[in-house]
């Protein structure tokens, strides 16, 4: 059941810049602020109509000649595990996720910066400094948590921890119906995992343990690359004018 959010919530309309998905277009947001007690049952309502979060800000586009960017999300207990996806799974099957409190670390850190100097040298997020991935991480009024993953030790049947260097973060928000993925990085060496793939496979199983119905993803951007490893995960559902609508 959906929580009551706090009342007459303020909206504020950014000015165009760059669209990061589609060359040669402009994008537009409008966002709100994410504070004080009530912050999670505004996540909560928000996050179903579509908004993201950043930090204590939620938003989600506001393109005036644009409508490529879609809110979807995985529904959980019907999921479809293909054999690629069953690869991808057993291919990490030495890999734990640790669910611990929303902090940021130096080991985090590192791991991001160079994730991003891998990945996504294109991005505004490539230089990041260590402070601001810390107020990325834990300027939260929402209930999230970070998922450490590692590989398994022979204490982590017991701990639900894992040994040795990092290899994936998410930084994950849990709502009333679902798992909401914010961001997540990797270590990039490991090519051959699909970690990407696996953390949020591993997201998906989280849910359905929690009977929870959904796994948010964000957006995805029909012509957009960047966004195609978001069509693996069905069925799923995607927000339009007349609300979530089924696409298997």
């Amino acid at each position: 059941m959906t929580r009551q959010p706090y009342e007459n919530p303020q909206f504020y309309l950014t000015a165009p810049t760059e669209c990061p998905y589609l060359p040669g277009r402009k994008e537009r947001k409008v966002f709100t602020h994410l504070v004080g007690p009530n912050a999670p049952a505004l996540n909560d309502v928000l996050t179903q109509g579509g908004f993201r979060r950043s930090q204590n800000i939620a938003y989600r586009p506001a393109c005036e000649e644009c409508r490529a960017c879609i809110s979807i999300r995985v529904c959980v207990s019907e999921f479809q595990w293909t054999k690629s996806l069953k690869r991808v799974w057993k291919d990490n099957h030495d890999l734990i996720g640790a669910e611990l409190p929303a902090g940021p670390s130096t080991e985090q850190y590192d791991l991001f910066h160079e994730y991003l100097s891998a990945r996504h040298t294109d991005g505004g997020m490539t230089e990041m400094s260590p402070m601001e991935y810390s107020m990325m991480v834990e300027d939260t009024h929402v209930n999230t948590a970070i998922i450490e993953y590692r590989k398994r030790g022979i204490d982590s049947f017991i701990t639900g921890a894992g040994d040795g260097p990092l290899i994936g973060v998410v930084l994950t928000d849990r709502l009333c119906d679902g798992l909401s993925m914010v961001y997540s990085f990797f270590d990039h060496n490991e090519t051959t995992r699909s970690l990407g793939t696996f953390m949020i496979l591993d997201h998906i199983v989280r849910a359905q343990h929690l009977g929870l119905p959904y796994v948010y993803l964000g957006y995805w951007v029909e012509g957009s690359p960047k966004m195609t490893y978001k069509e693996r995960f069905k069925p799923q559902e995607h927000l339009g004018g007349q609300g979530w609508e089924r696409r298997d």
